[in-house]
């Protein structure tokens, strides 16, 4: 697929629904990562193979003192610092590199929860809002894993609803210190944190964020949880109970706690999607070597067409994954490098990096734990009775899984953040929703044209153009229809971002796949092209189905046969044969013994 050089197409937060990238050369993929950047992964490779994986029953034990050690270890290989400056102590690596480690990272079972919770919430806080002085006594430690950090937002009556807190921080009578009073649960490496980034409220309302030592007096720690997966993390409830505080301890403003907890939670989202491929990678590398290595019916079980179709479908989801992963991945650091370039410090250049496209992060991290679980699922299935004992891998990462469409808030949550961020970007005039929503009705009322498709992504691009007016439908009637009053309904909007993830992973794919062929040629991406065409003939369907629901919430009669017809129309796809595509790339996966792409 020829692509003629073009003027570099950069997209702002959102504006991936109206707008197109001309040259998929424009778009970051995991096929850019430079010599420096495979050598960190291989760094983390050798570290996880080493250190982790003949360790794995003894972390989900929470062996003492085990995980410490591990963190410390991986502290002086430089791989709790990727992301803190030099001038810290850091190795300030850029996003693009901090993704791959991430990605490797996140094959690490349980112990990838500690590594995340230390390096993203337990961390950036001090980056991002710290006092110079508190960069510059707590980032050395945290770097070198001298200092392992946890961070407590969630309560008993505040999950989702984090500034119903009920932890509160009193002034002393000689205005030096706060008294914090409270409870915390879920907090992950509580049972071994130095220091603690805390959330209570000063005066009853104004939502605060404190730094408090792990060692202060009055610190109670509850019984590590009995979780359904990631034993090997260590996970308790956290008492406050009269715990004296310096003022400067403060982190940040006063009042402006939601600003560090939501935040911190953009990247953290987007690194949790790609810590969700390095897992779902590994499961399903697992999956094709057993696959092969089973004997049924006087043969290896991934010579039946059932099994190769789940060792394929595994393949397309995980190759969407990556490519919206590394996509977004290169769109902050773009932004970053922009920012940086006019003059803004480098630190919050990469928190408005992430800020900007918190949309995309809201998705991807829906996007990876939904991937990431589905993989997990059908690696269970191939083990078959296998699968469901402890003896095997399978089981462990089926239950390790599970907790990722909670953490960095529910999926729920995202998919309903999606939208409203969408929308409240359009009303601030950052991205123009109105004008192509209009054209988009307008054209429905119009005669259909017959143009004809031409070269190897054609009817590709074409159906992500075409599922772009889909879900601008959808969405414009939605808002026309309910006003305001859209955001009470949850059910219409959560259909609405479903359309939007499919639309973007779709639309990443094609570009990823298209980007390589130009450098490769096609012969040597057949298999990335039958990736490709699999899931955008999928992803059709399925916007079709999510808009379908969408829109039977709210239209009647004509105007939702109207809708619907309009809806066809716009997530149209050629027929294709998906089972001989899903057969050539299990055959290559089988052939390879590995999951490869």
């Amino acid at each position: 697929m020829a692509i003629e050089e073009s003027i570099k197409t950069v997209l702002r937060g959102g504006e991936f629904l109206v707008k197109e990238v001309e040259n998929p050369h424009d778009v970051f993929t995991p096929e850019d990562l430079d010599e420096e950047q495979q050598m960190f992964a291989e760094m983390a490779r050798e570290f996880i193979d080493k250190h982790i994986r003949p360790n794995v029953i003894k972390i989900d034990k929470q062996e003492p003192g085990l995980t410490v050690s591990l963190l410390e270890k991986a502290g002086e290989l430089g791989l709790l610092g990727a992301s803190v400056p030099e001038q810290y102590g850091g190795m300030g690596v850029k996003l693009t590199t901090e993704t791959v480690l991430t990605e490797i990272l996140g094959s690490a079972n349980a112990f990838s929860v500690s590594v995340a919770a230390h390096t993203g919430i337990g961390t950036l806080p001090f980056l991002y809002y710290g006092t110079e002085e508190q960069k510059e006594k707590y980032l050395p430690k945290l770097a070198s894993g001298e200092m392992k950090a946890s961070y407590c937002l969630t309560e008993p009556g505040s999950g989702s609803d984090a500034l119903a807190a009920r932890t509160k921080a009193t002034l002393t009578e000689d205005g030096e210190h706060y008294i914090i009073e409270g409870q915390k649960m879920w907090i992950t490496n509580a049972g071994f944190a130095d220091v603690f980034t805390v959330f209570a409220k000063i005066d009853g309302d104004k939502f605060t964020g404190f730094v408090v030592d792990g060692d202060a007096e009055n610190v109670r720690l509850g019984a590590e949880e009995d979780k359904m997966g990631i034993k090997g993390s260590s996970t308790r409830q956290v008492f406050f109970e009269g715990v004296k505080v310096p003022k400067e301890n403060i982190l940040g403003d006063i009042g402006k706690g939601h600003l560090i907890a939501f935040n911190v939670l953009n990247i953290g989202r987007f690194k949790l999607s790609v810590m969700a491929a390095g897992g779902a990678k590994a499961a399903a590398d697992r999956a094709v070597k057993y696959a092969n290595e089973r004997e049924q019916f006087g043969r290896s079980i991934a010579n039946f067409g059932a099994i190769k179709h789940k060792l394929a479908e595994q393949a397309v989801r995980l190759y969407a994954l990556d490519s919206v992963n590394y996509r977004v991945a290169g769109m902050i650091q773009e932004h970053i490098d922009d920012l940086v370039a006019k003059g803004k410090d480098p630190i919050k250049a990469k928190l408005e990096g992430a800020e900007e496209y918190a949309i995309e992060c809201a998705m991807v991290k829906v996007f990876g734990s939904e991937v990431l679980d589905f993989v997990v699922d059908e690696t269970v299935q191939v083990y078959g009775g296998n699968g469901f004992s402890e003896e095997y891998p399978a089981a462990r990462a089926y239950r390790d899984s599970r907790i990722n469409r909670i953490f960095e808030g529910t999926n729920e949550i995202n998919r309903l953040l999606t939208v409203d961020q969408l929308l409240k970007r359009a009303l601030k005039g950052k991205i123009d929703l109105l004008g192509p929503a209009k054209a988009v009705e307008k054209e429905l009322l119009s005669f259909p044209g017959f143009d004809e498709d031409e070269g190897l992504f054609a009817a590709e691009l074409k159906a992500v153009r075409q599922a772009k007016k889909a879900v601008l439908l959808v969405a414009g009637a939605a808002v026309q229809k309910f006003e305001r009053k859209l955001a009470h309904e949850q059910e219409v909007i959560m259909s609405i971002t479903d359309m939007l993830i499919e639309l973007f992973a779709a639309e990443s794919n094609i570009l990823r796949t298209a980007k390589m062929i130009n450098i490769k040629g096609e012969e040597a991406c057949a298999n990335q092209i039958d990736l490709t065409k699999v899931y955008v003939s999928d992803a059709m369907e399925r916007i079709f189905v999510s808009g379908k629901h969408a829109v039977c919430a709210f239209a009647e009669d004509d105007t939702l046969k109207m809708m619907l017809m309009g809806l066809k129309r716009f997530t149209k796809y050629p027929p294709f044969n998906t089972v001989a595509a899903r057969r050539r790339i299990a055959d290559t996966l089988i052939e390879a013994n590995a999951y490869i792409f």
